[in-house]
């Protein structure tokens, strides 16, 4: 009898290797079902299968099961740094059931849809998506195809999908609250792009909370994207108006270190001239000149609640569409001051 080579191992090969029955060696090999079986037997398969060079067979357990155990990934920009937590947190919750995550990263809103077609030729289960635009039709054609999914940092206004998001009106209001708090009347906002729904409840919770305080919006400039670069030129939108305010809630950081590059490239200072507030606590922010007030949020465990909430649809457990909202918290630090003192 010739040997076998790791292509060609099967799990009766495995089995007879570790003395056991077929049924154990697959019920051991499998994430969801290893738990039946005890840690001695575990150890004995997987050495077992080690030795052999067992390598499972995706193909035909899709066809056995109708299941590939890969999910599908797309965020509008790996750059920014609020994603690979988000990510981080899919992929904790992917790899404890045995699943492999693909990640697209869909710059091009133009794309979504092909990607999204790649993915369901690929087989995956389901797909958790962070680019959902304002009524998207994307949505609509997920839903006709019947493919699982699950929104992440992006609600759906007419809750069509499950999603997973932080509370944004909540976000501006500790923003607002804060400088109120320290003395600030004149406030403005550099809102988030209209066509993408975080923009439009941060700018809604800004709002809110200026009427509740008594307050005018001073004024409002929006961002063509969430970027640096957005930030300095709405920046400079709104240092255009006649009354200069004294404090911008930005709809993010990147746009937050925007309104920094503008402020300094006109000889202001920040907060000295205008405190700036931001909103996601990105990585290093906090070591920014100065460092910067801003609105930290659950980022990895908005992607393992998303995740855990496609495999809830995935394997029936689902009753509903419904939003799982997460609570952020203020963080603050030198680029607001307080003018009561």
């Amino acid at each position: 009898m010739s040997a076998t080579t790791p292509s060609t191992v099967t799990i009766r090969d495995v089995a007879q290797a570790a003395g056991v029955h077929v049924s154990t060696v697959s019920r051991a090999l499998s994430p969801d079902k290893r738990g039946l079986i005890s840690e001695e037997v575990l150890r004995v398969v997987e050495e077992a299968a080690q030795r052999l060079g067992y390598r499972p067979n995706r193909a035909a357990s899709a066809l056995r099961t109708g299941r590939t155990h890969t999910i599908g990934v797309l965020v509008p920009d790996i750059t920014n740094a609020v994603f690979p937590p988000i990510l981080q947190g899919i992929e904790a919750s992917a790899s404890a059931r045995g699943y492999f995550v693909f990640v697209a990263n869909v710059m091009d809103q133009a794309l979504a849809r092909p990607i999204v077609e790649r993915m369901l030729a690929q087989q995956v289960d389901g797909v958790v998506l962070a680019i959902a635009t304002r009524d998207d039709p994307l949505i609509d054609y997920l839903r006709q195809v019947g493919m699982r999914a699950v929104l992440v940092n992006r609600g759906d206004e007419r809750g069509r999908l499950p999603a997973v998001v932080s509370d944004d009106r909540l976000a501006m209001k500790l923003a607002v609250d804060h400088l109120v708090a320290t003395g600030h009347r004149r406030i403005a906002h550099l809102a988030g792009p209209q066509g993408v729904p975080t923009g439009v409840a941060r700018r809604q919770g800004v709002e809110q909370a200026l009427r509740d305080c008594g307050l005018p919006l001073v004024a409002v400039a929006e961002c063509e994207s969430y970027s640096r670069e957005a930030g300095r030129q709405a920046m400079a939108q709104l240092l255009a108006q006649p009354e200069r305010p004294e404090a911008v809630v930005c709809c993010n950081d990147l746009v937050a270190l925007g309104a920094y590059d503008e402020l300094r490239a006109r000889g202001l200072r920040v907060p000295h001239d205008i405190s700036i507030t931001g909103h996601n606590d990105m990585p290093l922010v906090d070591m920014v000149d100065p460092p910067l007030t801003t609105i930290r949020l659950p980022h990895r465990e908005l992607g393992w609640r998303a995740a855990e909430t496609l495999f809830d649809e995935i394997d029936g457990r689902a009753l509903s569409a419904s939003t799982v909202v997460l609570r952020p918290e203020l963080v603050v630090r030198q680029s607001t001051r307080d003018c009561t003192v």
